[in-house]
């Protein structure tokens, strides 16, 4: 009886041990599978701050390195390395070229290889050409160094845009973007205060081009994180919701490599009307970031006090950059925050155009700034939005990379000092393009998700056929397109 007794008493722990394992079991499903909002918002943080600091750092570095070509002109390159005529907007345009042609290989390299090991070794490459670029003691090799520094950094803009777009859902891209994104802006402002003084100019591009990016670039090899799937700093259920989440948000789309995908974007109607788009935006965006200094230093001010003025057009870009970013994700729409833009950014052009006045003119040189930065977060996303299944949308967000071939034109339009009307009025043109092309895109858009619905009605199409469609990537009739 007292082994009976001894039996009956393990059965019962073990059934009351299955019962707590069955309890704990089913809290976690329940956190997988329905989470409180407020939950939500804790998973999204935890993926945040393992995720945006790396990024945001990057683009910072990278924009800084591209871009203080503009402050070294106004504080005495182009004296030094003798840029007469042309020659310092075509070591400007150069830049451009590799950049943009550079950028559908590398996001392809991004799904093959882990983002952990491809997105830091474009970082290493591009610090070690700007380490190079202390070398510099003429234009041609001013010219060479801007080629190999746009060569080296072709990947990095789209290439995060495309590991963004593998951790976060549509609804929450926006603001992600819009966060590392918001750096560019940084740079110009943080820019323009280390070149107000020529000497400490000097000093403080030699130890960021020549250290910091590098610094930076070594221990992300081993702190960045590739997956939502192999995340350490995961717990199992968040990691099962974040894919649960990812794989309905895509319409259960492909994610495997296959080149089929690759021609999917390519042959794609819609990649090349936000490639319009997205031209429109950067051709202003080069010039604010080539010409800031100059356009005001054309103003009457010396090129000191040109630098440090140029610091707030970039700090009022950076914090609409943000919210902007914010709003657009909390209303899910992304056309009418570009045209937004767009048209602030046209109004800055137009009184830089029209005034002759010292006070109007600098106004619109913060209005241009203002309305440019925030676009361009809300494009990528657009795009990332938009372009279904893993491939198609990294090859996508590529391929609207051409429009920085716009930089070559941002190049070389500001040739007519002090009012530049040449540049200014090429500016207004491809902003009324991309307001232009931004319509169209949501009336397009607009048009192909009512078609689907009434396909979907007709053909009795639900969720639980998405197998079906896996992969037609955006032209499932289950996919919806953002507005």
């Amino acid at each position: 009886m007292l082994g009976g007794a001894l039996c009956l008493e393990q059965k019962q722990d073990t059934m009351s041990s299955l019962r707590n394992d069955s309890i704990e079991s089913n809290s976690e499903k329940q956190i997988v599978l329905n989470p409180s909002p407020r939950e939500r918002a804790r998973i999204l943080r935890k993926i945040d701050w393992h995720l945006l600091p790396f990024l945001t750092v990057f683009y910072l570095f990278s924009y800084l390195d591209r871009a203080n070509i503009g402050y070294a002109k106004v504080g005495g390159m182009a004296t030094n390395l003798h840029l007469t005529g042309l020659r310092y907007n075509i070591a400007a345009a150069v830049f451009f070229i590799p950049l943009s042609l550079a950028e559908v290989p590398s996001n392809i390299a991004l799904k093959l290889l882990r983002p952990s090991r491809w997105i830091p070794f474009i970082m290493v490459a591009w610090g070690i050409v700007s380490t190079l670029m202390c070398l510099v003691r003429s234009y041609r090799s001013l010219v060479v160094a801007r080629v190999f520094l746009g060569l080296a950094q072709a990947g990095l803009f789209p290439g995060v845009n495309y590991y963004i777009c593998l951790w976060y859902p549509r609804s929450e891209r926006s603001k992600r973007i819009a966060i590392f994104f918001s750096s560019a802006s940084v740079a110009g402002a943080f820019s323009g205060l280390l070149a107000a003084d020529g000497r400490s100019r000097r000093i403080a591009w030699l130890a960021i081009d020549c250290t910091a990016t590098v610094l930076v670039a070594i221990p992300s090899f081993f702190f960045m994180h590739d997956y939502p799937e192999t995340a350490k700093f995961l717990t199992e259920p968040e990691r099962s919701y974040i894919i649960d989440v990812l794989k309905q948000d895509s319409d259960h789309l492909s994610s495997r490599f296959d080149a089929q995908f690759v021609w999917q974007a390519m042959k794609d109607y819609k990649t090349y009307v936000l490639s319009l788009v997205h031209i429109g935006l950067l051709v202003p965006g080069f010039a604010i970031s080539l010409f800031t200094p100059t356009i005001i230093n054309e103003l009457g001010y010396s090129a000191a006090n040109a630098q440090l003025l140029s610091v707030p057009p970039f700090v009022a870009g950076c914090i609409a950059t943000i919210m902007v970013g914010i709003y657009s994700d909390k209303h899910n729409i992304r056309g009418p925050y570009i045209i937004g833009g767009a048209l602030v950014s046209l109004v800055g052009y137009i009184l830089l155009y029209c005034s002759v006045r010292a006070g109007p003119s600098y106004l619109g040189a913060c209005l241009t700034a203002t309305g440019y930065y925030p676009t361009i977060p809300i494009i990528m996303a657009w795009t990332g939005s938009n372009a279904g299944g893993h491939l198609k949308r990294g090859v996508a967000l590529a391929m609207i990379g051409l429009g920085n071939l716009g930089g070559i034109c941002s190049s070389f339009i500001y040739i007519d000092p002090p009012r530049f009307h040449t540049g200014h009025g090429t500016v207004m043109g491809f902003l009324s393009l991309s307001i232009i092309m931004s319509l169209f895109a949501m009336w397009n858009y607009n048009r192909l998700n009512k078609k689907k619905e009434a396909q979907c009605l007709a053909e009795n199409i639900s969720d639980d056929r998405g197998y079906e469609f896996e992969d037609m990537g955006d032209a499932s009739p289950l996919f919806r397109y953002t507005i």
